[in-house]
């Protein structure tokens, strides 16, 4: 491919998105540049402090069960309050937990502050994808989450390997680096993004039902058949930052070896997602979901038979094609399932799914890492890599059978929103 092409290509997939979202990539891309507590707190915990697997999974746990709360009351939030006081209250308290988790020694005071970092971090998520569903033309959504989830992984892969060397210096330097940089993403949102919550016409008032709350939500067989999915899938890709790690750091790799291999995964991200996207984002989802949670799964089987740094970042290149394909694809679902005036409530559910894998998780890797091994590990996630599979080709075959009813419609065939003014400023 010529260079112009590269060029055009680039142009066509940023070209038509608003300002607005321009400044939420460049918040969600410095956020992920201080990304630290989430990649390198299994090796803090185990390598640094030497405490067991099991203790590392109940403390990584537990931030897991702080992302779990915190999905659907910042879901509340996001519709109550807005999107943009969310984002800030979530970003400013996750600075200070951060920096204060780097200064607890005695482990129940850990175990506590990780609790408070799982409450803070996660509650910006449904704030983050409402908006974007919001402030983005339906026909654009899926490029746009692909973007966004490009910046992510940007920002993690420099980040990833920079804190690798970090870590092998100062373990606090790391939390404290992390604290600085999401209260840079917090003055961002002050300054830079403005309240894009939908508000209701006079006729949408007059003419409205009951409020959508967490039971309508629960309610919606599709949308939560997609949550559960997504806890399936999440579940295994989880197993990147906190199995991986456990299991190279009782192999004996170092620090800046897991920051290497780790990194192999957002440089590929960064590489491939756009071009990758480009060419499934007119796809059959059914086929690239189900293919997307193969590859997840028997990526991380493959990781049984890798000895060396080289053949553990080969296992990393498959999952994180998997990921590139599943994770654009899967949000552009959730939106058009979403309903205009329920987004957060519905995005809060989604990313709950991510939350409650992030708890499982940890205590699945520590106790099957224990017991029996890590290869028992890797092998159980390519089992749970065929039930998605699976579950995703069920799925899709009854959402194309028919229109996903008004839900879908509600969100997919309504204009862009424009953003609401912003929020006056003291």
């Amino acid at each position: 491919m010529s260079v112009a092409s590269l060029r055009r290509a680039a142009r066509e997939s940023v070209a038509g998105l608003p300002r607005e979202f321009w400044w939420l990539w460049t918040s969600t891309l410095v956020n992920r540049l201080g990304a630290f507590v989430a990649t390198f707190m299994t090796l803090y915990l185990t390598v640094d402090r030497g405490y067991s697997a099991s203790f590392a999974g109940l403390v990584v746990a537990l931030h897991g069960l702080g992302g779990v709360v915190s999905s659907l009351g910042a879901g509340v939030m996001t519709d109550r309050l807005g999107r943009r006081p969310t984002l800030l209250a979530a970003q400013a308290s996750t600075a200070f937990s951060v920096a204060l988790l780097g200064f607890m020694e005695h482990p129940a005071a850990i175990a506590a502050v990780a609790l408070l970092v799982g409450l803070t971090s996660n509650a910006s998520r449904p704030a983050v994808q409402a908006m974007i569903a919001d402030i983005v033309r339906p026909e654009d959504r899926v490029r746009a989450f692909s973007l966004n989830y490009w910046a992510i992984n940007l920002g993690f892969a420099v980040s990833a390997a920079v804190a690798g060397f970090v870590a092998e210096y100062s373990y606090l330097a790391g939390f404290l680096g992390e604290a600085a940089l999401t209260l840079v993403c917090a003055v961002l949102v002050y300054a830079k993004l403005p309240e894009s919550r939908p508000e209701r016409t006079a006729a949408e008032q007059s003419a409205a039902g009951p409020e959508t709350g967490l039971g309508t939500v629960l309610r919606d067989g599709r949308f939560m058949g997609v949550v559960g999915l997504s806890f399936l899938i999440s579940l295994i890709f989880t197993q990147g930052s906190f199995g991986l790690p456990l299991a190279m750091g009782s192999g004996g790799f170092s620090a800046a070896d897991y920051g290497m291999v780790a990194a192999v995964n957002g440089v590929l991200i960064v590489l491939l997602q756009l071009p990758v996207t480009r060419f499934t984002e007119k796809g059959d989802p059914q086929k690239l979901l189900v293919v997307s949670a193969l590859l997840a799964g028997y990526g991380f089987g493959l990781t049984a038979f890798a000895g060396s740094v080289w053949s553990l970042g080969l296992t990393v290149c498959v999952w994180t094609l998997a990921e590139i394909v599943n994770s654009p694809t899967q949000m552009g679902l959730v939106a058009r399932l979403s309903p205009l005036h329920g987004r957060g409530r519905y995005q809060g559910m989604y990313t709950m799914s991510w939350a409650v894998a992030s708890l499982v998780a940890p205590l699945m890797a520590g106790f099957m890492i224990d017991r029996w091994g890590a290869g028992w590990l890797w092998a159980s996630m390519a089992v749970l890599g065929t039930v998605a599979a699976l579950g995703y080709w069920l799925l899709m075959r009854r959402l194309s059978g028919s229109e996903p009813g008004p839900v879908v419609s509600a969100s997919a065939s309504a204009p862009a929103v424009r953003p609401a003014p912003a929020v006056a400023e003291a």
